[in-house]
């Protein structure tokens, strides 16, 4: 049963507030790293200094405003409460388009995203944006039993596009949204008329390995390097999920330090030799995500996505459904277009793009807007 969609105003207490503040203020600090460089993770100079900001000058209020600006709502679908961006465009023929987050992200990645889908310029193509907050992710219900994997967010979203009143629609996503979009064609009675992606989740042909391109030798090369010194967030919230919530949960600095230190290594952010995040995404963006997931004490719920969804190796279902992938040079996997095309073999839209990275609505909006723009016209 799916409830009828209500207006969600979110007002954090000050109480709360005033708590994370002196929290960072009594922050117990550990030695610095023993390197000159972030491959022991977020150094701590780097981290007390945006802990300061975070405690004095970052307002929440305005994020807060911003959020209920847009008319945030709520549904309920069976048992689990969706909360959703709902923004209608304003032209004649604008298409529903679903724009689903990941982890560490929020609904906070579609801000820049939003004006220019929904509004656009004379002549192009505009959209009526649905943006859910994951279950367990920021305004949602947190699931109170298992089973809240990608095949039930994939349903839950389908659900949400028909109670607003799309039973036909687009949908994109990155991270954890970009594998929900490609579970969205595989449901039953799926209203997705097409899908874009920017991670694309496919394995290298073994019948190719022995002739491997350029492309293709970078991809597993992207890979070995993921997993060799990126990965070892996802084999704890995979494994053990409430064990690193209770850190999180209680320390602001922890949950900045996970966080941000993906905002560093994820993103395309050197400049003149130089690695840092705000490089990429600015500093109250950064912020923004990281105070949603502590005004919501949702560490430990998001991550259990991670321990929901991995499971031993399989083989990963064909998708029919017409498909557009935009490649950005630091997105954290990458695969070539034949690799691609074994598992969608329905590959309308492929572009490779020179700058960007996992975040690519907070990176290049102005890019990703055209790619799904030129992604959703190539359907027809």
């Amino acid at each position: 049963m799916t409830t009828a969609p209500k207006p969600l105003h979110i007002s954090i207490p000050e109480t709360d507030i005033k708590d994370l503040k002196q929290r960072l203020s009594q922050t117990r600090w550990p030695e610095a790293e023993l390197v000159d460089d972030w491959s022991q993770g977020v150094p701590l100079s780097y981290l007390q200094d945006l802990a300061s900001e975070w405690g004095s000058s970052y307002d929440w209020r305005a994020c807060e405003h911003w959020i209920n600006n847009q008319g945030l709502q709520t549904v309920r679908i069976g048992h689990q409460d969706i909360a959703f961006l709902h923004i209608r465009s304003d032209k004649p023929n604008a298409k529903p388009l679903l724009l689903s987050h990941g982890w560490p992200g929020s609904i906070l990645e579609f801000k820049a995203l939003i004006p220019r889908l929904s509004q656009g310029t004379d002549g192009e193509q505009t959209f009526h944006l649905v943006i859910p907050c994951l279950p367990g992710f920021g305004f949602s219900g947190k699931p109170q039993q298992t089973g809240t994997g990608v095949a039930t967010i994939a349903y839950l979203f389908d659900q949400l596009m028909k109670a607003v009143g799309y039973a036909e629609y687009f949908a994109h996503g990155g991270d954890w949204g970009s594998i929900i979009t490609q579970t969205l064609p595989l449901l039953p009675d799926s209203g997705v008329q097409g899908i874009h992606i920017t991670m694309p989740v496919v394995q290298p042909d073994p019948a190719t390995m022995s002739e491997l391109t350029d492309e293709e030798n970078d991809a597993l090369a992207a890979g070995a390097h993921y997993v060799r010194w990126d990965s070892g967030y996802s084999t704890q919230q995979a494994s053990r999920p409430q064990t690193i919530g209770y850190a999180l949960t209680d320390s602001p600095v922890g949950q900045l330090a996970w966080i941000v230190e993906k905002f560093w290594s994820w993103t395309d952010c050197e400049r003149d030799g130089v690695s840092l995040p705000e490089h990429a995404v600015d500093r109250t963006t950064i912020l923004d995500t990281v105070s949603l997931y502590w005004f919501t004490a949702t560490a430990a719920s998001s991550a259990r996505l991670y321990w929901e969804s991995f499971h031993p190796t399989e083989e990963l279902p064909i998708v029919n459904a017409p498909t557009g992938v935009s490649i950005f040079p630091k997105e954290i996997f990458k695969a070539s277009r034949r690799w691609v095309e074994q598992r969608f073999p329905n590959v309308t839209y492929w572009n490779r793009l020179d700058a960007g990275g996992h975040f690519a609505a907070l990176e290049q909006p102005d890019t990703l807007a055209q790619e799904i723009r030129a992604c959703i016209a190539s359907f027809t």
